[in-house]
């Protein structure tokens, strides 16, 4: 029979007879981890736990505490999800059921039938009992043929566009219980390891995302191995809804959506407006003490311009199409992004190494055509600002401009209490270079350049193959929030590659020509996406130095309100963001109404406070601070600020 070595990600090396399966190797190392291990990936391949492994290779085991292992528990459920639907509406057509990052979803044709919410208990008691079936998952490979003839006597013609695209010796199905589905696989062992299931939501989808394709219906899903972790993840969902961004963002009167403006793009109210300037300022006076010159550049640039970058011919089909001119064959582009405006600024001027690097920084709206089905909010719009930065430098200068440019992400995310992050790299996908422009050793450089970087600053980082961009590789920085979601805000990278689309160049200390690298960064990414994130993060209760209005003065009664308004001069001096609630309303619906706001100080003023020229004070939340002096107030201001909001 022969043996193969089988590596682990720890670097030991299993020697196993030829074709031993996961589940076995798992044995070998401990009973323990055989129990718990539930999916497995061979090199670069995603496998169930019962694959004959016929030649060395390496093995990743994966439980329920690693990303694999939830991704195959959960594409496993979407199967058992369509099972369910399947025998109890007759007749729909199952297309994609892929695992997504909380849960899972099935796109289903469901011709005559129709679903709502009263549906999903009896779905999610039939997913039960078949779960509880602990039907086996197995993979077997079937002929183009026979795969199309399964599906076209199904009168399936969604699984039959999908099995046309593919490769006759590439088609496999998954069986478990009385159900078939066209899969690659990865997929846990049993059905009967599924302890709890629920449906979640069931919404409109295209098939293909393209909307000229027949609508379909998505329904949402998500499963656990115990009931308790279900019940944990509903709690969450539904703090999640209360501090969902667009709830709190109408609360709190910081943006809206018109219907007449159109789908994706936001308006910023006065509130909201005042808190991007307070982000903007913020950032700028960071940008400028390390050397950052702002630029302005238009909303819009002839199409040239962005064949020449490589974005139109990566993006101009899904963007917003040409605009045309009066004069015959001149066409401009909504600017989807902002860097090759900044290399046509660079190109303005010659440059020596002794001028560079050069920092050009920006707050440039850009503008991308999303599907009307994936706009969400400021979370996925269609006209966005980018904190946007572009850095020119020599090869020497790389790494220590990279590192700097890590500094000021860094700032930005502890300034606004994001604190549990980790970094990652994303790198080429090797097999597939048609995704990428350039050549390979830049792209080699450029890769060495970052992870070097993100060791030497001590960063916890995964290097992620296939998530750089075209142009190339980036570090992002991914945050958990406070419930725990992981989110990717900002972004750096580095590119070889347009400064050799634009020609950029600079004399070097030999008196050559030399090519620019140039870095692309963002530290908060889409402003739009950023507040969204943060007004989540926080559920409202932004920082005292970003929060639109940090205090509030609440005069008794009318007799009061010379001395409230003496009060909100004062603070007003010492630049303190405050109003005055003025209004014949009692004290009582006063507080209610601020707490609902999330001002973080209720300063009462009664006759107590007029005689001893003091203020009462009230933290959001209701702590009493009690009655102190302004001056005392202020400082206090001050000093919680400064706790949260450090020199950079």
């Amino acid at each position: 029979m022969g043996t193969i070595q089988i590596s682990l990600p720890d670097g030991a090396v299993k020697e196993m007879p030829k074709g031993s399966t996961p589940l076995e190797v798992a044995k070998s190392i401990s009973e323990g981890l055989a129990r718990n291990v539930i999916s497995a990936k061979y090199d670069e391949n995603t496998i169930e736990v019962t694959t004959p492994l016929e030649t060395d290779g390496k093995l990743t085991l994966f439980t329920w505490n690693n990303d694999g292992g939830k991704k195959a528990f959960w594409h496993s459920s979407s199967h058992v999800l369509a099972q369910a639907l399947q025998e109890l509406y007759p007749g729909i057509k199952l297309t994609i059921g892929p695992a997504i990052e909380n849960g899972f979803y099935y796109d289903v044709d469901f011709g005559k039938h129709t679903i709502s919410e009263k549906d999903f208990p009896q779905i999610e008691k039939r997913a039960l009992e078949i779960a509880r079936g602990k039907h086996d998952f197995k993979m077997r490979e079937v002929s183009k043929a026979d795969a199309l003839s399964y599906y076209k006597e199904e009168g399936n013609e969604y699984k039959v566009e999908l099995i046309e695209n593919l490769e006759d010796g590439d088609i496999t199905f998954c069986d478990h219980s009385t159900f078939t589905d066209l899969c690659r696989g990865g997929h846990i062992p049993n059905t009967g390891m599924i302890k709890a299931f629920k449906v979640l939501n069931a919404a409109g989808a295209y098939w293909r995302g393209d909307e000229n394709n027949p609508q379909l219906t998505r329904v949402y899903g998500i499963s656990f191995p115990k009931q308790k972790e279900l019940t944990q993840y509903l709690e969450l969902l539904e703090e999640a809804k209360k501090r969902d961004h667009r709830k709190l963002g109408r609360e709190l009167e910081l943006f809206t959506f018109s219907q007449k403006v159109g789908q994706g793009l936001p308006l910023w109210l006065p509130k909201g407006a005042a808190l991007r300037e307070r982000l903007e300022d913020f950032l700028k006076k960071a940008q400028r003490k390390a050397g950052y010159e702002m630029v302005v550049t238009p909303h819009i640039g002839q199409k040239e311009l962005y064949v020449t970058s490589g974005h139109y011919a990566k993006y101009g089909e899904d963007s917003f199409q040409p605009i045309h001119t009066p004069k015959d064959e001149e066409e401009f582009l909504l600017k989807p992004m902002n860097c090759p405006h900044h290399c046509e600024i660079y190109n303005a001027s010659p440059w020596s190494y002794k001028d560079l690097p050069k920092r050009y920084a920006e707050f440039g709206t850009v503008y991308r055509y999303e599907q009307s089905g994936e706009l969400h909010g400021l979370t996925r719009v269609r006209g966005f600002t980018q904190d946007d930065a572009h850095i020119f430098c020599t090869p020497d200068q790389l790494a220590s401009e990279f590192k700097n440019v890590i500094d000021l992400s860094l700032y930005v995310l502890s300034s606004l209490g994001f604190d549990n992050y980790t970094a990652q790299v994303s790198v080429r996908d090797l097999e597939k270079p048609e995704k990428y422009i350039g050549n390979a050793e830049n792209w080699e450089k450029a890769e060495k350049a970052i992870i070097e970087a993100a060791e030497d600053k001590g960063l916890k980082y995964s290097i992620e193959a296939g998530e750089a961009a075209f142009y190339g590789p980036k570090l992002d920085f991914m945050v958990k929030d406070a419930l725990g979601r992981s989110w990717q805000l900002g972004t750096i990278q580095v590119d070889y590659n347009l400064p050799e689309r634009f020609d950029l160049t600079y004399k070097g200390s030999d008196n050559e020509l030399h090519r620019p690298i140039m870095i692309h960064r963002a530290p908060f990414g889409s402003l739009e996406r950023f507040v969204a994130i943060l007004l989540e993060h926080t559920g409202g209760n932004f920082p005292l130095w970003l929060i639109p209005k940090q205090a509030i003065v609440l005069p008794v009664s009318e007799k009061h309100e010379n001395y409230a308004q003496k009060v909100l001069n004062s603070l007003e001096n010492h630049e303190i963001r405050a109003l005055i609630d003025n209004r014949n309303e009692t004290v009582g619906k006063k507080i209610r109404e601020a707490e609902m706001q999330k001002i973080p100080f209720m300063v009462i003023v009664g006759e107590r406070e007029v005689e001893e020229e003091t203020i009462a004070v009230r933290r959001h939340g209701g702590e009493d601070l009690g009655s102190i002096k302004i001056d005392t107030f202020v400082n206090l201001i001050s000093t919680e600020i400064n706790s949260t909001l450090k020199s950079f």
